[in-house]
């Protein structure tokens, strides 16, 4: 890695340590979601973050696998064949029957529980993960958003079912997914569903896939496209990080050359790994 530059994936975003190091000349790459779409912070935030990249002569670039690579680096790509739009969709399948995880599958998930609403603060968490994305790619395709609204809905388990972390009994939840749209004149523009199962065998006709992505894109030539991570399962929880964290780590000389300032996928040159 570049000497000048610093990885920032913290659970919670410090920004008087981010204006520190971008201030003392510290290119900064993070997995951080604020800074996907810079005109969405507080003004006063941005000033004050912009303030310290033009005093170190610095950037900072937000990325990852998702949001990232499949809501920006490929809509990015996929949408250049289009003149006309009508909506892209990103199915994302991860398969949690391998991961030996009781306490967050069970009791905080929600999984083998009798099904309920989603709590509203988790909701507003994932909306919040995707929208500043989402309207960094509508703002770059000229298509920007008017809101973006998020859903979720869970799936019961039509058989008992045993997993790494324990029993999914029948008519307990099974499945869930959360999705997350970018609404454009009273329509879903760009959404993102997010399909967390611990069984396929479920309640409901959500064509549920392999750990990966599907990118569905509807307009005047369209597109669908399925990415699967052909991982075992069961070596699954130590292989994901890469996905999130390589694209950051490979990000670096760009961000390291590009001018001050909060960059996005937008304004950067395209990420290459350089695999030497």
């Amino acid at each position: 890695l570049h000497a000048d530059c610093v990885l920032y994936m913290q659970q919670w975003c410090n920004f008087d340590d981010i204006c520190r190091l971008l201030a003392a000349g510290s290119n900064i790459v993070t997995t951080r979601v604020e800074f996907h779409c810079p005109r969405m912070l507080d003004p006063a935030l941005r000033e004050r973050i912009e303030t310290a990249c033009r005093e170190g002569g610095t950037s900072i670039y937000s990325t990852g696998s998702s949001p990232g690579f499949i809501t920006e680096a490929l809509p990015l790509v996929l949408t250049s064949l289009q003149r006309r739009l009508d909506g892209l969709t990103i199915d994302e399948f991860a398969d949690l029957s391998s991961r030996d995880s009781p306490d967050l599958l069970f009791n905080i998930m929600g999984y083998g529980q009798p099904p309920v609403a989603f709590g509203e603060q988790r909701l507003a968490h994932v909306r919040t993960g995707f929208a500043y994305s989402m309207h960094q790619l509508a703002d770059a395709i000229s298509m920007p958003l008017d809101s973006v609204e998020v859903c979720g809905e869970v799936a019961t388990a039509r058989h008992t079912v045993r997993i790494d972390a324990g029993e999914i009994a029948a008519g307990t939840v099974g499945a869930q997914r959360i999705t997350v749209s970018g609404m454009r004149n009273g329509q879903p523009l760009l959404r993102i569903r997010l399909n967390w199962y611990c069984t396929r065998d479920i309640d409901a006709a959500w064509d549920l896939r392999e750990t990966g992505w599907r990118v569905l894109v509807e307009g005047d030539t369209p597109l669908d496209v399925n990415i699967t991570f052909p991982v075992p399962l069961e070596t699954m929880a130590a292989t994901t990080p890469g996905y999130t964290a390589h694209r950051a780590v490979n990000a670096v000389p760009v961000v390291c050359a590009a001018p001050p300032g909060i960059r996005t996928t937008v304004d950067l040159p395209q990420v290459i790994a350089n695999l030497a």
